[in-house]
C-alpha cells in the first residue's frame, strides 16, 4: 500500500560519517520522527532569510519537549546561497545561530534532481502559484508544517516569520 506521509522518505544527515571508507553517508528515515509535529524547511547560509535560523531554533527549543521537530534541508538552487561544504554549513549554523535541530545533507528541491521528499511536499501543497509554477519551491526558507500522522498540513513562504507559526504548531501538538 502506498504511504501518503513524509515517513516514506529518508535523507542523509549533515556531517553523518560514512559507514565504510569511500561510501556515502547513511540515510536516516523520516519514520524516526513518527508521531511528532514537523516543520520541514529548505535552508541556505547566505540568504536574506538566513536569520530565520534564530526563529526556527527558538520554536524547536520551545516545543521539542511536546513532540515538535524542525528539519533543515540546505539547498544551493537559489542564487548559489548555499555553496559551502557540509562541514562549512554545519559549522556556520552552529556558530552563528546555535542550531541544534537536525540538518540534512545538501539537496535540490526543484527540477529533475529534486529530492523525493520535496517533490512530495510540493505535490501535496503546491503553494499559491502552484497552478502556474507547478508547485516549485520559489526560494530558500519555504516551510512545510506536518502533523503527527505525517500529513502535510500547510506550506509557508520564505517571508513567513517562524514565530508566527507558533499557534498552528501548538494546535497540532494539542491534537493527538
Amino acid at each position: 500500500m502506498f504511504d501518503d506521509t513524509v515517513y516514506q522518505f529518508s535523507a542523509p544527515l549533515l556531517n553523518a560519517p560514512p559507514t565504510t571508507p569511500g561510501s556515502t553517508a547513511p540515510s536516516i528515515s523520516l519514520d524516526e520522527f513518527r508521531g511528532r509535529v514537523l516543520l520541514i524547511v529548505n535552508t541556505a547560509s547566505k540568504c536574506g532569510f538566513t536569520p530565520q535560523y534564530t526563529g526556527l531554533e527558538m520554536l524547536y527549543r520551545a516545543y521539542k519537549g511536546r513532540g515538535f521537530q524542525v528539519l533543515g534541508f540546505p539547498c544551493n538552487q537559489f542564487g548559489a546561497q548555499e555553496a559551502g561544504t557540509e562541514e562549512e554549513i554545519g559549522a556556520f549554523c552552529q556558530k552563528n545561530y546555535g542550531v541544534t535541530f537536525p540538518m540534512f545533507a545538501k539537496i535540490e528541491v526543484n527540477g529533475p534532481g529534486a529530492h523525493p521528499l520535496f517533490r512530495f511536499l510540493t505535490e501535496k501543497k503546491p503553494g499559491i502559484l502552484g497552478v502556474f509554477g507547478a508547485g516549485n519551491i520559489r526560494w530558500n526558507f519555504t516551510k512545510f508544517l506536518i502533523n503527527r500522522q505525517g500529513a502535510v498540513i500547510s506550506r509557508h513562504s520564505p517571508s513567513t516569520d517562524p514565530k508566527s507559526l507558533a499557534p498552528a504548531i501548538e494546535s497540532l501538538l494539542d491534537n493527538r
